[in-house]
């Protein structure tokens, strides 16, 4: 393993060692949850309508301040697309408002730009959500701490299954990228989920047949619902938390 290799293992266990806020997730495994991240269009229009062909949903965590542009994801959301997937019955989450990572800004930079985030969802959708996923993925101990208050989860992209304790303040998620080549290593996950009775969270991007590195085809993503459905049950992260007894935490600005 190389040092660069080591320091990257040395800083995750140090992120999901410190500054946690536990429930337990019980009896309720095994459960599956489809997450998108930054909201391509795609995501909508065909990941959603392969979960809805199951008879599930999912979460999408927007960044409004990325609405109306296209980028190596294609297309990425419109207004239209955030009250379309609360109307069809997902979960619009929110990713801050200019998709800040906690890493290159200030810490009160960050923590505004996420607090603008949450309310540029509710003043779209009139929806207010505080299950957050930190845009690309990148975490830091004093953004965990500072946001763990504030904030319903947060999700990562850390590897790994929640549960049977699970902190909320670092959601562990699985990336979802690629075509039917990535399979086997897709329904190993989900077996292993069910074996240990967790909770499995997965992530993406877009979903068409030539993706980007950061998404999936409609082949590999109908692979991953339709395994998930025999075996567990799939809900979005707001299902999961109110299930196992978390209160919403109502945003009120900074306070």
């Amino acid at each position: 393993m190389s040092i660069r290799s080591q320091l990257g293992s040395v800083r995750r266990n140090l992120l999901c060692a410190l500054y946690r806020r536990t429930e337990a997730l019980g009896d309720h495994g095994p459960i599956v949850s489809f997450t998108f991240d930054d909201f391509p269009r795609t995501a909508c229009s065909t990941g959603g309508a392969i979960l809805e062909a199951h008879g599930v949903r999912g979460t999408y965590y927007a960044a409004c301040g990325l609405m109306d542009v296209s980028n190596d994801l294609g297309e990425l959301c419109v207004a239209n697309d955030l009250h379309s997937v609360v109307a069809r019955g997902h979960e619009l989450g929110s990713q801050t408002l200019h998709h800040s990572s906690c890493r290159t800004v200030s810490l009160a930079t960050f923590r505004d730009d996420v607090e603008e985030g949450m309310k540029a969802v509710e003043r779209v959708v009139g929806h207010n959500s505080t299950n957050f996923a930190y845009p690309y993925g990148h975490v830091t101990l004093r953004a965990k701490k500072t946001l763990g208050p504030r904030i319903t989860s947060s999700r990562s992209i850390i590897p790994g299954f929640n549960g049977p304790e699970i902190d909320l303040n670092l959601l562990r998620a699985n990336r979802l990228y690629g075509d039917v080549d990535q399979s086997r290593p897709i329904e190993d996950l989900i077996l292993q989920n069910v074996k240990k009775k967790t909770w499995l969270i997965f992530y993406t991007h877009d979903v068409r047949p030539s993706p980007s590195e950061y998404g999936c085809t409609p082949e590999l993503f109908e692979f991953a619902v339709s395994h998930a459905v025999r075996s567990s049950r799939v809900l979005t992260v707001e299902q999961v938390l109110a299930e196992i007894g978390i209160e919403h935490q109502e945003h009120s600005g900074r306070g």
